[in-house]
């Protein structure tokens, strides 16, 4: 199964979108058992545009990303970064990188003859010319090097590949509804739920009665039964004072939104509710505590 989350919105935030992907990254590596060396990974991860995920990161973020890309490996995950080229890739990051797909590089520049050479020296020595080879590759073409079974790097391969039969641009309406629709997940997000808040459940509950006196009489006379509805009808009077003023503007709900303890319990459920829909996402379970 294929899936595809796009963030255009982030894609001149590099900082936020490497956040969101340690985040990410992080949190799978804390929730998957350990696997070992599967003979195939259970889930893996293409970014695309990967000079995004570096640009202007800090050292404490490639340490982190290294050590992430190093040992994930253990719980069942593959990692791919596709880039124009691997100087994009800090080298720290891509040495812990076994499978190479490396289309083609032109050399029009001085520097993009740097690239090329730099790019060279990282492939394992084969019977290529790879200087030549690299720049006359064509459209689905590619040198392709993976880690063998005994973790050393295969010889390199020059490759056609397959082009997937698929559609280079947007999708109309029609033919997107058609695949929403016949998705094996559709019964279960097709529908929104909106589920009753704690705020609508605060605002629903009746106003409190107002106070009675010995005997249960709330006012004096014979008009008390009427004075006590009239209260409960105008709601409790304003206090005096600062205390009053804020009672006034915000009652009990306002009160509870200006709680400490309330922003705190807030915060908390939306970090829980952030991992349950990473785990429904990517079908990691919760941990047993």
């Amino acid at each position: 199964m294929v899936s595809v989350l796009e963030l255009p919105a982030v894609q001149d935030r590099p900082r936020l979108f490497s956040t969101f992907l340690m985040w990410l990254l992080a949190d799978l590596y804390q929730e998957l058992p350990e696997v070992g060396d599967l003979d195939k990974p259970k889930l893996v991860f293409f970014f695309d545009e990967a000079h995004l995920l570096f640009k202007g990161a800090s050292k404490a973020f490639l340490e982190a990303i290294t050590q992430t890309v190093r040992l994930i490996r253990s719980k069942g995950i593959g990692i791919f970064f596709v880039t124009q080229t691997p100087r994009d890739v800090p080298a720290d990051v891509l040495g812990q990188l076994g499978n190479r797909v490396q289309h083609a590089l032109r050399a029009f520049t001085p520097d993009d003859a740097k690239a090329l050479k730099a790019t060279v020296s990282t492939f394992p020595r084969s019977g290529y010319d790879l200087n030549e080879v690299l720049t006359q590759l064509g459209t689905g073409e590619a040198v392709v090097t993976v880690l063998s079974e005994t973790g050393a790097p295969t010889p390199v391969a020059a490759t056609r590949l397959r082009a997937p039969q698929s559609l280079m641009g947007p999708l109309d309406a029609a033919a997107l509804r058609a695949a929403v629709d016949g998705s094996a997940l559709a019964p279960r997000y097709q529908d929104a739920i909106d589920r009753e808040s704690a705020y609508e459940k605060l605002t629903a509950r009746p106003p409190a009665a107002a106070p009675t006196g010995p005997g249960g009489a709330v006012g004096s006379g014979g008009a008390a039964g009427e004075t006590g509805e009239a209260e409960r009808e105008r709601g409790p009077a304003p206090r005096a004072g600062r205390a009053g003023q804020q009672e006034d503007e915000g009652g009990l709900i306002g009160s509870l939104l200006r709680s400490p303890a309330l922003k705190s319990f807030a915060r908390s459920a939306g970090t829980q509710l952030g991992r349950e829909i990473s785990r429904s996402l990517f079908g990691t379970s919760r941990r047993g505590r």
